[in-house]
């Protein structure tokens, strides 16, 4: 796992604050940022929007959108991310949105998770197939690959 004191002290440095926007992580990734002393001079706030309404009205994730690709796409992914920023002063933002288990479809199998990570300088969206390890699993993974994509932004300034 990233080292989360030394991704909030990346982030002290370049005067950057985080927003996270969560789906099926929960609050995870704020979880882990808050759990250090001194996060609130980095870590602004948390989204955890579980339900596809939470996702319209407090990140404006167009329902065009979720209707055409479903919640757990890049595309949502991306406008998460985007919707933290401009919902909070943070200029660092990651979002998740996956199917943590236990299912999934043909489609959208178990363990595939979406996220985005967006700055001031746009947004950047990928999906990672972790594959049906469970439940606590899926979200693990997920937490620390968001937590490891603020790591990498973070170093980027």
């Amino acid at each position: 796992m990233v080292d989360v004191a030394a991704l909030l002290a990346n982030c002290r440095a370049a005067d950057l604050q985080i927003a996270t926007a969560e789906s099926c992580t929960g609050g995870m990734v704020a979880a882990a940022l808050t759990d250090i002393p001194g996060s609130s001079a980095t870590f602004e706030r948390g989204f955890v929007t579980y339900t596809n309404q939470a996702k319209i009205e407090m990140l404006g994730v167009s329902s065009a959108t979720l209707e055409a690709v479903g919640a757990v796409s890049e595309e949502v992914a991306g406008e998460m991310a985007l919707g933290a920023l401009a919902n909070s002063s943070a200029k660092l933002a990651v979002s998740i949105t996956g199917i943590a288990g236990p299912g999934g479809s043909d489609f959208k199998p178990e363990g595939r998770v979406c996220f985005g990570i967006a700055t001031s300088d746009g947004c950047r969206t990928e999906t990672i197939e972790f594959g049906a390890l469970g439940r606590e699993n899926v979200r693990e993974a997920a937490r620390n690959h968001a937590l490891a994509l603020l790591f990498k932004a973070s170093c980027a300034n």
